[in-house]
């Protein structure tokens, strides 16, 4: 019974599966939905998205986030620039909305030291404590070997052999 034959189908019909597979998700692309009728509010709403953090990722800009709720917070932005509001009211509007969280820059207020001032505050405390633990090796003397504990580190070494 020759299998080697049959294992090339195999093989052959893995691939074209897995080819077939890799290139489906092009088969269901689209173009590009269309954003806004006003070219002067999307420019708007797309500068100022860059500066307000995406509530759901955290770590992208409004502008560069695919989730929903970006979606929805651009939309928004339009909405309250439709109606005439400049970018402060519009800042406003969110940070009343969601809090200071939105802002990539927060304001400065007692409320937000720790996040102005605390990795200066952690860089000196790190140096700090390099200098101290420098400055105690430095004062550290090699405490002198004796006759006696030499003898017994060469018999504990006799003793392991």
């Amino acid at each position: 019974m020759s299998w080697k034959p049959m294992s090339r189908s195999i093989i052959s019909r893995a691939l074209l599966f897995s080819l077939a597979l890799a290139l489906a998700p092009t088969a269901w692309a689209a173009e590009a939905e269309s954003i806004g009728t006003d070219p002067v509010i999307e420019q708007r709403m797309i500068k100022l998205s860059e500066e307000l953090r995406c509530l759901v990722c955290q770590n992208e800009s409004l502008a560069g986030s695919h989730a929903e709720l970006a979606e929805d917070l651009r939309e928004e932005i339009r909405v309250q620039m439709k109606a005439g509001k400049d970018d402060k009211e519009v800042i406003n509007y969110l940070t009343t909305r969601y809090g200071d969280f939105v802002l990539y820059r927060p304001p400065f207020k007692p409320l937000t030291l720790l996040l102005w001032f605390g990795p200066a505050l952690f860089l000196a405390l790190g140096a700090g404590v390099w200098y101290f633990t420098l400055k105690k090796r430095r004062t550290l003397k090699d405490a002198p070997v004796d006759e006696k504990q030499l003898a017994a580190a060469a018999q504990l070494l006799e003793d392991n052999k």
